[in-house]
């Protein structure tokens, strides 16, 4: 109030993005901090002011800054975050690209549940399959998440296979309606906000619903592309 200035909130924090003072960016989230936790933090301040920086075409200076800046933020609130406390392990899939809105959704939701208390692994969708073998049986997930917009059907298929082919029989969720198909497709969604997510998916845990989640099948298109790696394979 002396400084004549409001309390935190996203339109602060994108006027820091446009005068490109990172400084003043680091005032505002720990402003919020005092008075709000830091999911609250991230759904009520950070998240929307990215989301404005996103809108606008004149400013791709300003909302790389801003973009580039939300990642380091959220990079450095993860790396405080307490030790696991759950023994359940989710694995986030990642179709977002390296630096849009989106992937700064999905290292939200990773953030979210790692202080709910659970083990994250957040890999990239397009992987090769063989690679993530080794991530799934070292992780042993409870639940597999796939996030960061629309990938496409052939790589949602080949990943699907790859975990059935591990033998897990973890249920698959999707956040942000990342599946590149719309209706009943068997594949239950953990909603769009990071807390929203991580508290559907503790509910889903500690109510032993977990196990009642229907086990996503292989589809046609794990099945095509089934075929398809074999094919590649055999030539």
């Amino acid at each position: 109030r002396q400084r004549g200035e409001g309390p935190s909130s996203p339109s602060r924090l994108l006027d820091a993005f446009d005068h490109f003072d990172e400084q003043l960016a680091d005032r505002i989230m720990e402003e919020s901090l005092a008075v709000r936790s830091v999911e609250r933090t991230v759904e009520e301040v950070l998240l929307p002011a990215l989301e404005q920086a996103d809108e606008r075409d004149t400013r791709e200076a300003e909302r790389e800054l801003a973009l580039r800046w939300g990642t380091g933020w959220l990079h450095a609130a993860r790396r405080v975050v307490a030790p696991a406390t759950r023994p359940q392990g989710v694995l986030l899939f990642d179709s977002s690209p390296r630096l849009d809105l989106e992937s700064l959704h999905v290292q939200a939701l990773e953030l979210g549940l790692r202080r709910a208390g659970f083990r994250t692994l957040l890999l990239a969708f397009d992987l090769p399959p063989e690679r993530v073998v080794r991530a799934i049986r070292a992780l042993d997930p409870t639940a597999f998440v796939f996030c960061g917009g629309e990938a496409t059907l052939e790589v949602v298929g080949r990943l699907v296979y790859t975990v059935r082919q591990v033998g897990s029989a973890a249920p698959v969720f999707e956040y942000r309606e990342a599946m590149p198909v719309t209706g009943d497709h068997g594949i239950p969604s953990l909603g769009s906000q990071p807390v929203e997510a991580a508290e559907r998916l503790k509910g889903y845990v500690d109510s032993g619903r977990i196990d009642q989640v229907v086990v996503v099948p292989e589809p046609e298109a794990a099945q095509s592309a089934r075929i398809s790696l074999a094919a590649r394979t055999s030539a």
